[in-house]
């Protein structure tokens, strides 16, 4: 059966787009359940069809859905398989979308520009969406672009404690990748034991999407293992500029950890010749074999994902996953 009870009169039921099924697959062996049997395909055209091969009336129902390249296929995807659900008389639907799309377009940064992100959550609502889940969003403010719910999940404790382990008693210092996310660097250098900060000053052209320059780092790097965060890498250039910039500084090792391995070319390439230690990421998106390499080592965010969705449908406490401050 695809599905779990609960308190006899809750009923949990997962379903996974077509994205990465591998993930939903993790999730749902961690839930111990089977995923929802879907019937969903492409006609010759384009357009995508999506059906439910079970009842999911009076339901609690779950919807995972990544979304790597091409997104806009996905995104179309996820908001079918919201009206289909709704159609079928589900109980609540939760959107999963460990990595949230169009997440980068929050804000206008020039006249006559889009706010993406608030139309993807106007979307998912129309649609017929009660709750999101996502995870380290690239800012907090997307949270209160959805009119519902937003269960905002972090992975660097995950992160943070594999890390912690690599690199054992050596002398280290978190690294921010531009100052708009010292905050979070503050939470990661609290998770390894009171670590000093830096961050790396870039300048980026408005006009040129993918592009940042990376120039000098503000803080003491010189003879300590640098943790470089971010959450995402996309094309790798900025972040293989922090690397240069760390490694002139006089930082004796550079890790990467990142959330979301975007990893658009020549993303494999600049990281695996960018001279860090280690690439650290988590499977919020499929990270095919050809975009692998060497130093990469990639931590499954199932787990998170699971507990998250647990606590929702149990009435539970998603913040208590992070000591509260979530």
């Amino acid at each position: 059966m695809s599905e779990i009870s609960h308190n006899v009169d809750k009923k949990l039921v997962l379903a996974s787009g077509r994205a990465h099924p591998e993930l939903a697959k993790e999730v749902a062996k961690a839930l111990d359940t089977e995923l929802l049997p879907l019937n969903a395909y492409d006609f010759a055209n384009g357009e995508i069809y999506v059906r439910s091969d079970e009842s999911v009336r009076g339901k609690d129902v779950f919807l995972i859905q990544s979304y790597p390249a091409p997104l806009n296929n996905w995104l179309m995807e996820q908001l079918i398989m919201i009206d289909s659900m709704k159609r079928a008389s589900a109980q609540r639907i939760t959107v999963v979308a460990p990595f949230y799309p169009y997440a980068r377009q929050d804000k206008k940064g020039r006249g006559r520009e889009p706010i993406s992100a608030r139309l993807v959550a106007d979307l998912y609502k129309t649609a017929g969406a009660d709750r999101v889940i996502s995870c380290d969003l690239h800012t907090a403010q997307i949270q209160g672009f959805f009119d519902g719910p937003v269960d905002h999940l972090f992975a660097f404790p995950l992160l943070a404690d594999y890390i912690r382990d690599l690199v054992g008693d050596d002398a280290i210092t978190v690294v921010s990748p531009d100052t708009g996310r010292v905050r979070v660097a503050e939470q990661w250098a609290e998770r390894l034991g009171g670590a000093p900060l830096a961050f790396v000053h870039k300048s980026r052209d408005l006009t040129v999407p993918n592009q940042a320059e990376s120039k000098t780092v503000v803080g003491q790097v010189e003879g300590r293992t640098a943790i470089l965060i971010d959450d995402m890498i996309d094309t790798g250039g900025t972040i293989a500029g922090a690397v240069r910039v760390l490694k002139e500084a006089g930082a004796k090792d550079v890790i990467i950890a990142a959330t979301h391995a975007v990893f658009s070319d020549p993303a494999a390439q600049r990281l695996a010749e960018c001279g860090a230690r280690e690439v650290v990421v988590t499977n919020t998106l499929p990270i095919p074999e050809e975009k692998r390499f060497e130093n990469l080592t990639v931590l499954s965010i199932a787990p998170l994902l699971a507990r998250a969705i647990s606590e929702v449908f149990t009435d539970g406490s998603v913040t208590n996953l992070f000591d509260g401050r979530a």
